[in-house]
């Protein structure tokens, strides 16, 4: 029952992260990991899957509200909404790779959006980028 639990706030947690809203997945990662009641690959796959749900949430976003990017609620101002779709015209869909990244991977989903990236291009690209993420934080905390 406790290793559900872990789970799930691990779930919740890296699908909060992805989005637009704070949090710390890989804080939560390494805790529950270091509970030792989950598995670690289980924890890596709930945390990879919550994570890339959470990014799909942005592309949604993107493809539906860009039209809003003007708005001053819409979560990324003008002047950055253009810089990074700037910077996915001249990556394409590589720079989903860096999905992963603070500050720079969340616009990036959120771009994909707008710019009409196909979901069977996105969701690979987006999966695999966290779940190496999550690969690189699990690995460390099993050499501690």
């Amino acid at each position: 029952m406790a290793a559900a639990l872990e789970l799930l706030t691990l779930f919740l947690v890296a699908f909060a992260s992805a989005t637009i809203l704070p949090g710390a997945s890989e804080a939560t990662l390494v805790g529950v990991i270091a509970l030792g009641t989950a598995g670690v690959g289980a924890a890596v796959a709930i945390a990879t899957f919550g994570n890339t749900l959470g990014s799909l949430v942005n592309w949604l976003m993107g493809r539906y509200a860009a039209r809003f990017r003007d708005h001053p609620r819409f979560p990324l101002s003008p002047v950055r909404y253009e810089r990074y779709v700037a910077a996915y015209q001249r990556w394409g869909v590589w720079s989903l790779l860096l999905s992963w990244a603070p500050v720079i991977g969340d616009p990036l989903t959120l771009v994909a959006g707008a710019m009409r990236t196909p979901l069977w291009i996105f969701v690979p690209l987006v999966t695999v980028a966290k779940g190496v993420r999550y690969l690189v934080v699990a690995g460390a905390v099993q050499l501690i």
